[in-house]
């Protein structure tokens, strides 16, 4: 299955137990997210990111818990995202945690693609429902 939305989105600064050196900054955030269309669903994690002293150079890793309802069948699931960004040149990766899904999603597996078009945060879920 493939099916396309919308989402919203709030990260709020955290302290971080790490701290840079030498031109990288490391930090630390919460995420709160608001998704609609076939995954009506909110979530909460954290994500921990690395800015370089150089411009477009950074990298990030995040673990959010959705919970809701994904073409009708309820229960939760947790997203593990990897993403890295080479002087302006970004890779995301956005996999759901292999065993993570719960109720009617048990069996959960399936990635990801975020993009932004016009200020809004749209999704991109590609998924499988496989037999337990």
């Amino acid at each position: 299955m493939k099916i396309t939305g919308e989402f919203q989105v709030n990260l709020q600064q955290m302290d971080s137990y790490a701290k840079g050196t030498e031109g990288v900054n490391l930090g630390r955030m919460s995420i709160d997210k608001i998704f609609s269309g076939p995954l009506e669903a909110t979530s909460q994690g954290e994500m921990l990111s690395a800015l370089t002293a150089t411009q477009g150079s950074a990298g990030y890793v995040a673990i959010e818990q959705v919970v809701g309802s994904l073409s009708g069948k309820k229960g939760s699931f947790v997203l593990q995202h990897f993403g890295t960004m080479n002087r302006g040149q970004d890779r995301l990766v956005l996999e759901v945690v292999p065993d993570s899904g719960t109720g009617e999603l048990i069996g959960l597996a399936g990635n990801m693609h975020i993009k932004k078009d016009n200020g809004k945060h749209l999704y991109e879920f590609e998924y499988e429902l496989l037999q337990q």
